[in-house]
């Protein structure tokens, strides 16, 4: 028989014989010999076995699996000697294929093949941890590794007392971690019951291998020789697996704990539920919702129709499934119905005193507005009560016509919403979505309600001249139904699909302009124009709403800055010309903020803030000082803009008199163009009349101009002033004095009357100009004016452009 073929009997031999062992052979026989001297036979050459996770030591007996392909034919060898001993060494996470003979340490640990048996590609084996061993020569540095080995003695002092008490230490931290962590079985329990404090060698290699250490760590344990030393590095480990196993069983109780508390509060209420059944006094989700929804009708005046409809809706909720989406859909519908004011108002405060004294310490100026809100109010005392009108509140951005609002709400002492229509493209917005489309809600109006709680609340719809329109809906048609006082007694909500009672409702709107605004809609509407501040009135704003607000904002002393009157005046003369305040609150933030800085950086206690150092805070002015025009063909016109009022100069002038012809210029629109042409036929068509040489404009080729050519210009209010600049240009006659007109003017001759009066006026202040010719159809819009507008100024009425004539030429 070949060598060969002895190995093949030997290693099939000794399968055969550990698979005769049966269960007796299984890793409880083996841990049962585990402590057993070895055999006195350990042999000197033994193949290596290489193991990534932890060492082995000599107290363990544990299954390995182990590559088949790579280590079968190591495992084989070893199968085919007499001793079945393997060497395992620790070779941390050095891969298989880049391992080499240097890779391996200096110790490892002889065990002996117990039940070896393949499958799947692996080869399992129970391996009984014998001695350390020590590598002293390689005899193959290739798999399979063959090396000679020795095998160091472990210097062990029994009889030391330390030592048994290093022992003894080790023992009671096993017990100790031994109950708390459940990885330790009752096998290991019997298995420690064989170790002794004369034993420590063994002892200390169980000891650490029980614990979660990391491979280093073990290694170095396994390669400590002198058991005393070994224990004194196994027991910081020991000690540090059992503090970890204490916290792991802390934290799982914790857990438990809860986990137990919630089981037993739900079985708890599972029980009460079962008992309240029983007893007859237990509701389900859906009579909560039924018995929720007719407790909120308690004390409301419910028309008859709608209390009908809740109630077929009750009904229809009690039978159907809570789970269903039908009962989500009608719970909804349930929710916003009985969430309505019916029949909630609040009590009006018709008290005219009471209305004066919060409009005055909520608004400076608006003299004229504040009488026609009074006005308003005394109206509806006699009525009884003010529901069921519509106020427009007009005026340039940033004249305070939301807060106007917000405080006819206090005044009245009614609840106050507000909501921004401009951009709205979606009229559902208004009058709500179908019940039947997803995600579908009431409107506005109806959420307004709902909010507020009365019947009768001020609603403020802003932006009103912004409202847009698309394939959606016409929102300004919806509103149509919401603004007639005849139409929103019953206005229908698509969403809650029955009537509303919207005539107590107090709606006030708040618009720029009146040109967007449909007719329709506008005619529903008791408009109050908000023209804007001359300087006085913004002065006091400044001084009483503004700088006390931007301060308290900030959290600084009103001491520590000081804003003179001369600049205060300045900032509104040259920063914020505008007709509103929001400018003007925008420049004097800034000169808070850097005031703020100043105080901070500086060892200044104050700021001091005056014309001489304002341009440090806010920069150039912004506007300069108007220069009225003079000159022949120069006439000096009042203009009407969405921010306010402003002169408008407009000049004619002859170009040559090579042929006849006329040239406008300045961005005029389509109506300012007409007027200027207008003004030209009027003028050649009356030259005699106004004493002008009748052959002046045959030759002349005239332009008229209107300055600051990049704005955009139109209005029907220029056509008086352009026929005005034709005649000073063909008499060769300046007019010599600050003088301001407006008008349009007919083809005969009619001055036509125009808007913006009070603007108008308030611009020919601005530039210190107080003698004005006006429409005689305006003369009640200036007869209107507060006083303080009308002191020091000279208004000349004109009828016809004679009256025009006479005043700017003494003709």
């Amino acid at each position: 028989m070949s060598e060969h073929d002895q190995d093949e009997h030997s290693w099939q031999a000794r399968r055969e014989s550990d698979e005769a062992l049966g269960s007796d052979g299984e890793m409880d026989e083996v841990a049962n010999h585990a402590v057993v001297p070895a055999s006195d036979y350990l042999p000197e050459r033994i193949y290596l076995l290489p193991i990534h996770n932890r060492p082995f030591f000599p107290a363990q007996v544990q299954p390995l699996v182990i590559n088949r392909e790579r280590w079968e034919e190591t495992m084989r060898r070893v199968g085919n000697t007499p001793h079945h001993t393997l060497g395992v060494a620790f070779v941390g996470d050095t891969s298989v294929d880049e391992l080499g003979h240097d890779h391996f340490p200096e110790i490892g640990t002889a065990v002996k093949v117990h039940k070896m048996h393949g499958e799947e590609g692996q080869l399992q084996f129970i391996a009984q941890g014998l001695r350390r061993f020590r590598i002293q020569r390689w005899l193959s540095k290739k798999p399979p590794y063959l090396v000679e080995v020795s095998y160091p003695r472990e210097p062990v002092k029994a009889d030391e007392d330390e030592t048994r008490a290093y022992a003894m230490a080790i023992i009671n931290g096993i017990k100790e971690l031994l109950p708390i962590n459940p990885l330790y079985g009752e096998e290991l329990k019997h298995y420690l019951n064989r170790f002794s404090p004369h034993e420590p060698g063994p002892l200390t290699d169980f000891a650490a291998a029980i614990t979660s250490a990391k491979g280093r760590e073990l290694q170095t344990v396994l390669e400590t020789l002198p058991v005393q030393a070994r224990m004194e590095k196994v027991l910081p480990l020991l000690r540090k697996e059992i503090d970890v196993a204490q916290l792991q069983t802390e934290i799982s109780e914790q857990v438990n704990a809860q986990m137990q508390e919630r089981q037993r509060e739900f079985f708890l209420r599972e029980q009460l539920k079962v008992i309240q059944r029983e007893l007859g006094i237990s509701k389900d989700d859906r009579e909560n919702d039924v018995d929720t929804f007719r407790d909120r009708l308690e004390g409301l005046v419910v028309p008859p129709k709608v209390l009908t409809r809740i109630e077929e809706e009750l009904d229809k909720l009690s039978v159907l499934e809570t789970g269903s989406p039908e009962y989500g859909t009608t719970r909804n519908y349930l929710d916003w119905l009985t969430s309505m004011p019916w029949g909630v108002r609040s009590q009006d405060q018709l008290d005219l005193t009471h209305a004066r004294t919060v409009l005055d310490r909520d608004h400076d100026g608006l003299k004229d507005v504040k009488e026609r809100i009074i006005e308003f109010l005394a109206e509806g005392t006699f009525k009884g009560d003010v529901g069921g009108s519509i106020l427009l509140l007009v005026g340039p951005p940033g004249v305070g016509k939301t807060s106007v609002g917000r405080s006819i709400a206090e005044a009245l002492g009614r609840e106050f919403y507000r909501f921004s229509v401009g951009g709205m493209r979606d009229e559902a917005e208004i009058k709500g979505h179908r019940r039947t489309y997803i995600g579908a809600m009431p409107g506005k109006l109806v959420q307004a309600l709902k909010e507020v709680e009365v019947e009768n609340p001020v609603i403020m719809l802003d932006e009103i001249d912004k409202l847009g329109k698309s394939f959606q809906g016409d929102p300004a048609s919806a509103l149509l139904e919401v603004l007639d006082p005849e139409q929103n007694v019953d206005f229908l909500d698509h969403y809650l699909d029955v009537r509303l009672d919207l005539s107590k409702v107090l709606f006030v709107c708040t618009a720029n302009t009146l040109d967007s605004i449909p007719g329709p809609l506008l005619d529903r509407m008791e408009q109050i124009r908000l023209s804007g501040y001359i300087a006085e009135e913004k002065v006091a704003i400044a001084k009483h709403h503004l700088w006390p607000k931007l301060l308290a904002r900030d959290n600084i002393p009103r001491k520590r800055i000081n804003l003179t009157d001369a600049a205060l005046r300045q900032v509104i003369e040259g920063y914020a010309r505008e007709a509103g305040v929001r400018q003007l609150e925008k420049q004097l933030h800034s000169i808070v903020r850097k005031s703020a800085v100043k105080l901070l950086e500086g060892d200044q206690a104050s700021v001091r803030i005056s014309v001489k150092n304002l341009e440090e805070f806010l920069g150039a002015p912004l506007f300069r000082q108007e220069q009225v025009l003079k000159g022949e063909g120069v006439v000096t016109g009042l203009a009407w803009t969405s921010m306010g009022g402003a002169t408008l100069p407009v000049e004619a002038g002859k170009v040559h008199s090579l042929t006849r012809g006329f040239k406008l210029t300045g961005k005029l629109g389509e109506v300012m163009q007409e007027s200027a042409n207008i003004a030209y036929s009027y003028t050649l068509g009356h030259l005699a009349e106004y004493g002008v040489d009748p052959d002046f404009f045959d030759s002349a080729f005239v332009h008229l101009h209107v300055p600051e050519g990049a704005t955009p210009k139109d209005g029907p209010s220029a056509g008086v002033t352009m026929t005005t600049a034709l005649l000073s240009l063909a008499r060769h006659q300046a007019i010599g004095r600050p003088l301001a007109m407006t008008g349009e003017l007919t083809l005969t001759g009619q001055v036509l009357p125009v808007g913006g009066i009070r603007e108008k006026i308030i611009a020919a202040r601005r530039s210190k100009i107080f003698e004005v010719i006006l429409p005689e159809a305006n003369r009640r819009d200036y007869d209107e004016l507060p006083d303080f507008l009308k002191e020091g100024m000279t208004v000349h009425f004109a009828k016809r452009y004679k009256d025009v004539a006479r005043v700017a030429f003494g003709i």
